[in-house]
């Protein structure tokens, strides 16, 4: 199934306005993922599909087109000396900056299916030790696909052999096979919600540390920067900011830079 030169421009403009996605670049991606599921609802052409979507905004073939143009894409232990440097700098100094109220505020935004939020779940209990039921280390993990939502509230995976082993014993039930389902501690840990991050963020709370790591790929600079300006004005005086090492952030961001995707408020 082919698209033509005007639907192409039509569906990437509506995902870039609405959702914040660059597509201009990946007409060969659009067509090879969603030719098939395109025809699979019936549809005789792209444009009858578009067309459809456009004047509907139909749930069900929105969250396909989401799912199908997104990667979701994660491991447990990406970046590993990122995390390591949350580990040993960043939850030292928030965990003494709320002695008072033991409250942490922490959001994985594009949390994809699951790793991540889970994975900064284990380094807080781990730092906490016998205190972490003490504290309120509830943090919120939002992504725009539904089924990567779906895939990180299951909360089952097959665990790379970059997972410590004692983590696998403290944090992981054997399922079957090589599956491993997250301990219920863990995963109520974790408050997932759906979130376009182009919407304003009106969260109850501003935040301690903002994840957003490998998400931002998918926008131009313009989207970029105005969600980084949303980041930061969702940011407590002193939060944090982790985003991918294979990001940056423009050179008028309001955040200053840490260390490599690390900026601080």
């Amino acid at each position: 199934m082919t698209i033509s030169d005007a639907d192409f421009h039509r569906l990437a403009s509506f995902v870039q306005q609405n959702y914040g996605i660059n597509l201009t670049q990946k007409r060969q991606l659009i067509t090879g993922r969603l030719s098939t599921p395109v025809k699979q609802l019936g549809y005789a052409s792209f444009s009858d599909f578009i067309n459809h979507l456009l004047k509907t905004k139909d749930e069900k073939e929105m969250s396909l087109l989401l799912n199908k143009l997104t990667t979701n894409y994660t491991f447990f232990m990406r970046e590993k000396e990122h995390l390591d440097h949350f580990r040993t700098h960043i939850i030292p100094e928030i965990v003494q900056r709320h002695q008072r109220d033991k409250t942490l505020a922490i959001w994985s935004a594009g949390c994809s299916s699951g790793e991540e939020p889970y994975n900064i779940t284990m380094y807080l209990f781990d730092y906490l030790g016998s205190q972490a039921s003490q504290w309120d280390t509830q943090l919120l993990a939002t992504d725009i696909s539904e089924q990567a939502m779906a895939t990180a509230q299951r909360g089952i995976y097959e665990l790379p052999d970059t997972i410590p082993p004692e983590w696998k014993k403290k944090y992981f039930i054997h399922e079957q096979g090589s599956n491993y389902r997250v301990t219920p501690a863990v995963r109520n840990n974790v408050i997932f919600r759906p979130f376009n991050l182009m919407d304003p963020i009106r969260f109850r709370r501003k935040f301690d540390v903002i994840f957003c790591r490998n998400v931002m790929i998918y926008f131009d600079q313009p989207t970029k920067d105005a969600l980084v300006r949303r980041f930061y004005d969702a940011t407590v005086p002193g939060g944090y900011l982790l985003i991918s090492y294979s990001e940056n952030l423009s050179q008028n961001s309001p955040y200053r830079r840490i260390t490599t995707a690390t900026f601080q408020k």
